[in-house]
């Protein structure tokens, strides 16, 4: 059999390849899953105290990612092994409650997985489902599912799981249909923006509430035909709903409020010019045209806030611990998010850590600075994760166990 796929010169070589291949590739997902069980069971807080580890309360939680009856694992060792991972914190957090999940709650699921009889893939799934089951719901679905997990539609496995809720936690299945039967909802897609700075809103409302927007778009739509006769009645529509929106006033004092005064369109976006006709919105991630930009700004019911240029080259000391906030907004300008690696968060949103701590010399200070979100900050603080911070926008991280990371503008680089 051709180890390499240079060397397939035949037709059922190459099928012999993929299958050799495709089994490797089963081998060392399951195995991946069964590290990650074995990471938890090292981290679990049973073993922790029994090994007189150093385990701080109120430093460090104990956090249960799986199912009733499942061990609970210290808090931070969700983030070594999601850096080591490649994932986000939160992506980490959820791939190890899928193998304490199945290893503790589902082990006949477990067992075929690491026979090579299941993909880790469909386990995962079945253990997303029957986190929320207790330990006798979980075990209903074990041993009428394992046997045919291969070839259990995703239907037929919804089915026996509502099963088990039915049978093991009568209260919280009639708390989820009560919860299915209320469809109501309302979305404004703002992390969607279009190129010419559009969105999408969809929802579903109980009728009377429903008639009564359709009559206020209508009736705005109908006094913008008198003014802007161009537009379709779409984009009239569009905008009526806007107009609806901004004369929702804000807390006012009088006793008798004017129902016809408007509350001023209120522009505050941080906008980042790429060059001369595309500009980058920071608050949504999206990029739109320097013409649409203009034309928000230039409506007569907008309210303009301009902040000063902050000079990226520059540099920002302050003798004091607290962060001030212009070097706060220059931090978010460079980082855009948590330094930690895989950490998409906002920086806006973040804690502003000093990399040497204050309370042994490190300056308030560019230099000195980074945004890291309240989990990652925490981590850093109570635990032996550790950082440099080489440039403006470089860090070198360094995990507890000796992992190494470079995070930069193009993202996270895992280290020899």
């Amino acid at each position: 059999m051709a180890r390499d796929l240079d060397d397939c010169d035949t037709a059922s070589a190459v099928l012999s390849y993929v299958r050799s291949e495709r089994h490797d590739e089963m081998r060392a997902a399951a195995n991946q899953l069964a590290a990650a069980v074995t990471w938890a069971g090292m981290h679990s807080t049973d073993s922790l105290q029994d090994a007189a580890a150093v385990w701080i309360r109120g430093c460090e939680d104990e956090m249960a990612i799986a199912g009733p009856g499942a061990p609970l694992i210290a808090e931070f060792s969700v983030l070594e092994f999601s850096a080591a991972l490649g994932m986000s914190s939160d992506s980490g957090r959820i791939y190890l409650g899928h193998a304490v999940e199945l290893a503790h709650r589902l082990p006949r699921v477990y067992e075929r997985v690491q026979s090579l009889d299941l993909p880790v893939w469909k386990a995962r799934r079945i253990a997303a489902e029957t986190i929320d089951l207790p330990e006798d719901g979980a075990e209903f679905v074990d041993t009428h599912v394992a046997s045919v997990a291969h070839k259990i539609s995703i239907a037929q496995l919804d089915r026996t799981i509502e099963e088990a809720r039915t049978r093991f936690d009568p209260e919280t299945a009639a708390q989820r249909a009560r919860d299915a039967a209320e469809v109501r909802h309302f979305d404004i897609e703002s992390q969607q923006v279009s190129f010419d700075g559009h969105v999408e809103v969809r929802g579903t409302l109980d009728l009377v509430d429903a008639l009564d927007l359709e009559d206020a778009v209508a009736r705005g739509a109908s006094h913008l035909g008198t003014i802007a006769a161009d537009l379709s009645l779409d984009a009239r529509r569009s905008i009526a709903v806007g107009d609806l929106a901004r004369r929702q006033l804000t807390l006012d004092l009088n006793a008798e409020p004017d129902p016809d005064r408007k509350r001023p369109r209120q522009v505050v976006v941080h906008v980042h010019l790429a060059d001369a006709a595309i500009a980058r919105v920071e608050n949504t991630r999206s990029m739109i045209s320097v013409e649409q930009v203009r034309s928000w700004c230039q409506s007569s019911d907008s309210q303009v806030v301009i902040k000063p240029v902050i000079d990226l080259a520059g540099h920002i000391h302050v003798d004091a611990y607290e962060v001030p906030n212009r070097l706060k907004e220059r931090q978010a300008l460079l980082q855009h998010s948590c330094v930690f690696p895989w950490c998409r968060r906002r920086a806006r949103s973040c804690d502003h850590d000093h990399s040497d701590p204050a309370s042994s010399g490190g300056p308030t200070c560019d230099c000195n600075i980074a945004p890291l979100c309240r989990r990652h900050h925490r981590a850093k603080t109570h635990t032996r994760w550790r950082y440099d911070k080489i440039d403006d926008t470089t860090f070198i991280w360094q995990s507890p166990n000796g992992l190494n990371f470079v995070r930069d503008h193009t993202g996270t680089t895992p280290q020899p």
